[in-house]
């Protein structure tokens, strides 16, 4: 595959308001259409829907990864290298708390990105990295 296509992932929230506003206004995402069960946004070239659900208790779980620990599952997107910066640097004057600082994985070798995690108000678990070399996306 030489390109990669927009993809489409819809999320529950339990907070429909406070989560619009949210992807709205910390993450810029555009609004697109909406009902008073769901909102459609632009999030960074992919479709991203998130859907009323009532609040339940969630089981949140983690997996060791570098010595951290990655909330499973989670979703994102990867960015250029230096928006991976400045959109990292917007969060943190916004007051994101992250569940994992951005950092620099891999410096110097093979597949070396840039990776942060931290939670939407639903308790949404997000993702966002970069690639020093994009090509290096998949590579082992």
């Amino acid at each position: 595959m030489s390109t990669l296509s927009p993809f489409h992932i819809a999320i529950p929230v339990h907070n429909l308001d406070e989560c619009r506003t949210f992807y709205r206004d910390v993450l810029n995402c555009e609004e697109g259409r909406s009902s008073d069960h769901w909102v459609d946004f632009n999030f960074f070239g992919h479709q991203l829907v998130i859907h009323y659900k009532p609040k339940t208790e969630v089981d949140l779980h983690t997996n060791p990864v570098d010595g951290k620990s990655v909330p499973v599952p989670h979703y994102g997107v990867v960015l250029a290298w230096d928006t991976f910066q400045t959109f990292a640097e917007g969060l943190k004057q916004k007051g994101i708390s992250f569940v994992i600082e951005p950092y620099i994985r891999f410096e110097g070798q093979v597949g070396e990105q840039a990776t942060m995690f931290f939670y939407d108000p639903a308790g949404n678990a997000l993702e966002f990295k970069a690639f020093k070399d994009l090509g290096q996306l998949f590579a082992k």
